[in-house]
C-alpha cells in the first residue's frame, strides 16, 4: 500500500471556526487549490465551465482537504486571453454566469470551511473596456489617454514602435492606432497597459478590490503584480528575445521598485477588513530576495515561488532552490509559498518525464512540496495526476501566445483541457455538452470517479496527505532541519516527522528514520516495518513519523 491511513472528509467548518491565532495566521501554511473556472466542470451543457459548476464541485475540494479555493478571472471580458483581458472588473461574464452565481458561490465556499481567493488584473485592461474606447475616441493629449501608456512613434514619421520592448507573447509590445499614436501592450495587443501614474487608474482598482471584498471574497490573487510600473522615460532594452529575460533580471517592465508602494497601500486596504483577507502576488522576480520584498510585513501576504516550479529534478538544485526561498521570506517574516503546476506552465507530470516516470516523479513531488514550511498552491487536476495534452489540433487552441512569432511556445492550452469527474460521458462529466478543448480518451481512469477508494491512486495519495498535513503540528508553517543524505537524497526533519526525497533512478539504503506513514510509491511486501535499515525507493518520497 502507498498510506496506512483513511481520509475522512474534515469537518466541514474546521477551517474557518479554528482559533483566533490560527485564523489570523490561515494563509501562512495553507494549501490553495487554483480553479481554472473554463475548465473545472460546466453546469449549462455550453462546453466551458462556469461559476455554477466550480459551486457544485466544492465538495470535492473540502474532501480533498484544501483551505481555500484560488478562482481565475471570471468578470466581463471579450475572451481573448482567457478572460486576463478585462472589460468589466465589477461583472460577471455570461459565459461564466452572473453575479448572482459569485455571490452563492463565495456563500457556499464559506459554509464548507473554504475561503475564496479571486483574480485581479491590474496591469492591464481589455482593448474593449470603456475607458479605452474613450481614449480612442478622444485622441492624442485627451485626459483619457493619460489612463494607459500612448506614446509617439520614433522615425521620420513616427512609424517606428516608441522603444524595443517585445510582448511576452512574442512581437513587439507596441500597437499604432489610426491617428499615429502607439500604446503599449506586455501581452496581447487586445490587452494594453494601464499607466499606474494616474491617479484614476489607482482610485478605480482601490474601488474595484473593495466591490469584491464586499461581496466576500477572502483575497485576490494579483496577476503581474511585478509589472504595473515602468520605468521612467521607458528605456530600451537594447537585445531581442527579451521573454527570455523575465525571472532572471530587472527589466525596465517589470520588478520595478515603484510597485511596491501600490501593494503598500492595497495591504492597508485589506488590513481594514474583518477576517484576515490576503494579496497574493505573482511576480517574476530575478532573486528570491527581490521577491521577498513583494511580502514584506505592510506588503502582500504571499509571492508565488516560481524558482520551485522550474526547478529541474534534481537534488541539489532542489536544495538550493528551497534554502535560498526560506532564507529570503525569513528574513521578512514571511512565510514561502510552493507551487508546481499552474495555468501558464507544462504540467509537472509532464515535465518531469515521459509516462509512468513523470508521474512517479509528479508524486513524489507532491509529497516533497507538502512537508516543507509555509504555504501550497495544488493546480487543478494535479491531485488526479493529469499530464499535459501535448497533441491538441491547431484549430482548437486558444491561446494568443501560439499564434504569435517569438516568445512563449503557445503551449498553455495543453495544461487547460477540462479535467474529468467521472469514467463515462461525453466528457467524462465535465458537462453534458462536450467540452472547449477535447480531452484524450485515457483520462477515463484518471479521473476523480475512477481513482476515488483506490488506495494507490494520486487522488487518495493527495487526500491523505492533505489529511496528515492538518493532523500533524510538525507540517504547515514552521521549521526544518536538513539531516546528512547521501547524494541525489533529500532528508529533512520537521517537528515529529522526518521526510526522505529520492531523486536517482535507484533504491537506496538508509538508517530507518523512524515509523513510515505515508509514501508516493507503494511498499514493498518484504520490506518490514523494523530494522536499523531501510530501502528508499527510486524517484519516491515518503514521510516517516518519529
Amino acid at each position: 500500500m502507498a498510506h496506512d491511513l483513511t481520509s475522512p472528509a474534515p469537518v466541514p467548518d474546521q477551517r474557518l471556526a479554528s482559533p483566533d491565532d490560527r485564523r489570523r495566521r490561515w494563509w501562512r501554511d495553507a494549501v490553495i487549490y487554483q480553479v481554472y473556472v473554463r475548465s473545472f466542470a460546466d453546469s449549462d451543457g455550453d462546453g466551458v465551465g462556469d461559476l455554477r459548476g466550480v459551486r457544485a464541485r466544492l465538495p470535492h475540494l473540502r474532501d480533498l482537504g484544501v483551505d481555500a479555493v484560488w478562482l481565475t478571472p471570471f468578470y466581463g471580458s471579450p475572451q481573448a486571453d482567457g478572460g486576463y483581458d478585462v472589460a468589466d472588473y465589477r461583472a460577471v461574464d455570461p459565459l461564466f454566469g452572473d453575479l448572482a452565481d459569485a455571490d452563492d458561490l463565495v456563500r457556499a465556499a464559506h459554509e464548507l470551511g473554504l475561503r475564496i481567493i479571486v483574480d485581479i488584473v491590474p496591469n492591464h485592461t481589455s482593448d474593449q473596456h470603456p475607458w479605452f474606447l474613450e481614449a480612442l475616441a478622444d485622441g492624442p493629449g485627451s485626459p483619457a489617454r493619460e489612463r494607459f501608456l500612448f506614446r509617439p512613434g520614433r522615425g521620420e514619421n513616427g512609424e517606428l514602435p516608441p522603444n524595443d520592448w517585445e510582448s511576452v507573447f512574442g512581437g513587439p509590445a507596441w500597437t499604432r492606432v489610426a491617428d499615429g499614436e502607439w500604446y503599449l501592450h506586455l501581452f496581447a495587443p487586445e490587452q494594453p497597459d494601464l499607466d499606474w501614474e494616474s491617479p484614476e487608474v489607482r482610485a478605480e482598482f482601490e474601488s474595484v478590490l473593495r466591490f469584491w471584498l464586499d461581496l466576500g471574497v477572502d483575497g485576490f490573487r494579483i496577476d503581474v503584480a511585478h509589472g504595473m510600473v515602468k520605468a521612467a522615460g521607458l528605456p530600451d532594452i537594447g537585445r531581442t528575445e527579451q521573454a527570455r529575460l523575465i525571472g532572471n533580471q530587472v527589466l525596465p517592465f517589470f520588478d520595478q521598485d515603484g510597485v511596491h508602494e501600490i501593494h503598500r497601500t492595497w495591504r492597508r486596504l485589506l488590513d481594514s477588513y474583518p477576517g484576515e483577507r490576503i494579496g497574493v502576488a505573482e511576480a517574476w522576480a530575478p532573486t528570491p530576495e527581490r521577491l521577498a520584498l513583494y511580502v514584506r510585513p505592510d506588503e502582500l501576504h504571499q509571492a508565488f515561488n516560481f524558482q520551485f516550479l522550474n526547478c529541474p529534478w534534481d537534488a541539489p538544485a532542489m536544495r538550493r532552490v528551497i534554502d535560498d526561498s526560506l532564507a529570503a521570506t525569513a528574513s521578512v517574516g514571511a512565510p514561502t509559498t510552493w507551487v508546481l503546476s499552474n495555468h501558464d506552465v507544462v504540467r509537472h507530470t509532464t515535465r518531469y518525464g515521459e509516462g509512468d516516470t513523470g508521474l512517479r516523479r509528479a508524486r513524489a513531488a507532491a509529497l516533497l512540496m507538502l512537508a516543507l514550511p509555509g504555504s501550497v498552491y495544488v493546480y487543478q487536476g494535479e491531485e488526479l495526476g493529469l499530464p499535459e495534452v501535448t497533441d491538441l489540433p491547431d484549430e482548437v487552441r486558444q491561446d494568443p501566445a501560439f499564434r504569435r512569432t517569438a516568445g512563449q511556445e503557445g503551449l498553455r492550452d495543453g495544461c487547460r483541457v477540462p479535467i474529468p469527474w467521472t469514467v463515462q460521458g461525453p466528457s467524462y462529466g465535465f458537462g453534458d455538452g462536450g467540452s472547449w478543448l477535447p480531452q484524450p480518451a485515457s483520462w477515463a481512469k484518471l479521473s476523480v470517479e475512477a481513482q476515488s477508494g483506490d488506495p494507490l491512486s494520486t487522488l487518495e495519495l493527495y487526500r491523505s496527505a492533505l489529511t496528515l498535513r492538518r493532523e500533524l503540528p510538525g507540517l504547515g508553517d514552521g521549521a526544518m532541519e536538513w539531516r546528512e543524505a547521501p547524494e541525489g537524497l533529500l532528508v529533512f526533519a520537521r517537528p515529529g516527522l522526518v521526510c526522505t526525497f529520492n531523486t536517482l533512478g535507484r533504491d537506496v539504503e538508509l538508517p530507518r528514520p523512524g515509523r513510515r506513514v505515508l509514501s508516493s510509491v507503494p511498499w514493498q511486501p518484504e520490506d518490514s516495518t523494523t530494522g536499523e535499515t531501510v530501502l528508499v525507493p527510486a524517484d519516491s518520497c515518503t514521510w516517516w513519523a518519529i
